[in-house]
């Protein structure tokens, strides 16, 4: 068995190596993440049904968010807004990334996992980056995986109550759920 010692490989480019521009290439040309790259981790096995494709549907834009139901004029645009009451209206990527109160959940999440992110311009590529910038090991990754799917299940669950039954849990309540 041949010994050789560990190196650093830049995978963009494994010739050349790390360079300011490649990181700056990469960043700049790397196109978001397809519902594709996000459809197989959904349909987890220790997932009920009902979550993977709720997650599905939040994917794809197609849960009855207050935006969608004005698209398609159930709604009026004064009812529009979020449940939150933080004045922006209700849309997937408002109320699961970017809401001040329900987006609020990644950064304890992140906290209790001891990871960091950057902010994710979708839905999918927020999933997809949230399971797989930990690397690790396959096990790690489906770890990672429920939690998201759980996060946002629960964001989605809140919702529901704050707008259906008048009741609200404060952030740590929902990180407990």
């Amino acid at each position: 068995m041949a010994q050789s010692s560990d190196r650093w490989q830049w995978r963009p480019d494994p010739d050349i190596g790390y360079t300011v521009r490649g990181a700056y290439e990469l960043l700049t040309t790397q196109v978001s993440a397809t519902t594709d790259d996000a459809e197989k981790p959904i349909w987890h096995s220790q997932v009920p049904l009902k979550v993977s494709i709720f997650v599905w549907r939040l994917l794809r834009d197609k849960l009855p968010t207050k935006a969608n139901l004005i698209t398609r004029g159930i709604l009026s645009h004064a009812a529009g807004l979020c449940v939150s009451g933080c004045g922006a209206v209700e849309s997937a990527q408002h109320l699961f990334v970017s809401c001040s109160t329900f987006g609020y959940i990644w950064a304890l999440v992140h906290s209790w996992i001891d990871t960091t992110s950057v902010d994710p311009t979708s839905l999918c590529d927020h999933f997809v980056q949230f399971t797989y910038s930990a690397g690790g090991s396959r096990a790690r990754r489906s770890f990672l995986q429920l939690i998201w799917l759980t996060c946002v299940w629960v964001v989605w669950t809140e919702r529901n109550h704050r707008l259906f039954m008048a009741s609200a849990s404060s952030s740590q309540q929902l990180l407990d759920n």
